[in-house]
């Protein structure tokens, strides 16, 4: 295992990497005080039959560019192998704007091979690797230097276990012909707009039970000045005031710093100075929007009717289907989707690409009648009617 402090050692070790098939990151950072994340050490390793090696990179360091490792990340025949890759690509597009590609994230491969749910690192190298991971050092702070031997050992496990990883998953992929179905899942992965929060946007996670118009004009102004405030300071957006102060402002309407003095759930640091001026203001802003203007929820949404007696045997056609293909369940479809379609919506993930040949196909023809279920043995099975 390197550790690399120094540009000139991270192009050396990129430079061999680059002659390898693939490439396994990972990442340690932190994001408890800031709005981006803290990046506090990249780990890299590769392996076939010329060699092996690992590396643990300081970014902490004044002097070290990353741009070798970005170069490599550009490569398009080197694979990236990421496990969890959301919370990685952020950084390294907000750092640099690029995407590493191609990319294999292999908590995908694994729900589509089998394993389960969201399956976690520590499972699959347990299961595929045969090796155990000491977690002791999972939440230390990564910012702190020099790290412990614990820490490097931690790090460092979390792409040299995922070399093996890799590799299985790919093999069982090629094997069963379904790393098409990986490939698709890859499609958001590589979407810049997977990583852009746009503060025009932020209303839209806020979740409120209110469906007025002007109530919700107040919330996206709230919502795009928090947004926009923690951005441009860079600290969480809940340092600024949290979901349940921005909808009970958004109840109350308060007009001056007086009438913000009277909320119950406003940090104090929020009545008054900058925020305290920037809320009075988003609220003065929301109450002036025209009424043609006013921010609307999803309509289909808001009028779903769903057949739960159809939504129910949507479920069981599901787990049915995905038991038979050794895939995970909420991979193919989830509980929002069942209801849409049970609703008589078709516009859903569930129906379209790989989705749509392990269970869509199926669960359009019961939707329709053309099909009904039936207990065979121990297993569920459609019956044409």
């Amino acid at each position: 295992m390197k550790k690399i402090t120094t540009t000139e050692a991270l192009a050396a070790f990129c430079k061999e990497a680059a002659k390898r098939p693939y490439v396994t990151v990972d990442t340690e950072f932190l994001r408890e005080r800031t709005y981006y994340s803290k990046l506090c050490l990249v780990q890299l390793a590769y392996q076939d039959e010329n060699g092996a090696d690992a590396a643990l990179v300081d970014p902490l360091v004044d002097d070290l560019s990353l741009e070798p490792l970005y170069d490599l990340f550009r490569d398009p025949g080197i694979v990236k192998v990421f496990h969890a890759a959301r919370q990685d690509l952020e950084i390294f597009y907000v750092d640099a704007g690029l995407i590493p590609a191609p990319l294999f994230d292999t908590q995908v491969a694994a729900m589509v091979c089998g394993f389960g749910e969201q399956v976690g690192y520590e499972t699959l190298v347990r299961k595929i690797a045969k090796s155990d991971l000491d977690k002791s050092s999972r939440f230390t702070d990564w910012s702190r230097r020099p790290l412990t031997d614990a820490q490097a050992k931690y790090a460092i496990g979390d792409v040299t276990h995922l070399r093996d990883i890799y590799e299985h998953l790919s093999a069982q992929l090629q094997k069963s012909g379904r790393k098409k179905w990986v490939t698709e899942e890859m499609d958001v992965l590589n979407d810049p707009d997977t990583y852009i929060t746009n503060p025009e946007d932020a209303w839209k996670r806020v979740k409120t039970r209110t469906t007025s118009g002007r109530f919700l004009a107040i919330v996206r102004e709230l919502a795009r000045f928090r947004e926009t405030y923690a951005q441009e300071r860079n600290i969480p957006r809940n340092r600024v005031f949290k979901d349940d102060a921005l909808v009970e402002l958004a109840s109350t309407k308060p007009q001056d710093e007086k009438d913000l003095g009277r909320s119950r759930l406003l940090l104090r640091e929020a009545r008054k100075g900058d925020i305290a001026a920037g809320i009075l203001d988003s609220i003065k802003a929301g109450l002036a929007v025209p009424n043609d203007d006013l921010p609307k929820v999803d309509a289909r949404r808001a009028k779903l009717q769903v057949n739960p007696a159809l939504a129910d045997m949507l479920r069981v056609l599901l787990k049915a289907k995905t038991d038979s293909e050794g895939v995970a369940q909420k991979l193919v479809a989830t509980s929002a989707d069942l209801d849409a379609m049970a609703a008589g919506q078709r516009d859903v993930a569930a129906l379209k690409g790989w989705r749509r040949e392990v269970f869509g196909h199926d669960a359009l023809r019961l939707c329709e009648g053309q099909v009904g279920l039936a207990v065979k043995g121990q297993k569920v099975v459609t019956v044409n009617l």
